[in-house]
């Protein structure tokens, strides 16, 4: 039994020792909060006070976002986007661009949730896009995976 998220990883290469099974990547979770979704900021990991910001690592792709604690306003939307850790740039909808914080419920990759790779290690944002009444939060998931640049070839 695997110990570790790479271990697992690893022995999904079916103990392929020559370098030729493809091994994968992990998918992974991220928890977010966003304490008023009128307000254009920093995503935070969790609702206690002092939470870390959400940073996504360079390569990550966002495969769906799940909202679980909700605006109550009707057909409440925000933008998720990203903030180079590094370089500084943001990109407001990077992530998603409208997506609906009004009930609990998942947004895969499609006409919302973009899919693109992260090009630097990021800080998680959101803005509102002019549909939220203020004051709400919003929180729930983040899934997501890394691209590997190996293309699976690490595995020994």
């Amino acid at each position: 039994m695997a110990l570790s998220t790479t271990q697992s990883i690893w022995r999904s290469g079916g103990g392929d020792n020559t370098r030729t099974a493809y091994c994968g990547s992990g998918l992974m979770a991220a928890q977010f909060y966003i304490a008023d979704d009128s307000v254009s900021g920093n995503v935070k990991v969790s609702s206690a006070t002092g939470a870390a910001n959400l940073i996504l690592p360079s390569g990550a792709v966002v495969l769906s976002v799940v909202v679980t604690t909700i605006d109550g306003t009707a057909s409440a939307a925000i933008d998720l986007g990203t903030t180079g850790y590094t370089s500084g740039t943001a990109v407001g909808d990077s992530i998603a661009s409208a997506l609906p914080v009004d009930a609990v419920g998942t947004t895969s990759i499609g006409s919302i949730v973009t899919g693109t790779a992260l090009t630097e290690m990021s800080y998680v944002t959101s803005e509102d896009n002019g549909t939220s009444t203020g004051g709400d939060p919003v929180g729930g998931v983040i899934t997501y995976f890394v691209t590997d640049p190996l293309v699976g070839q690490q595995n020994v």
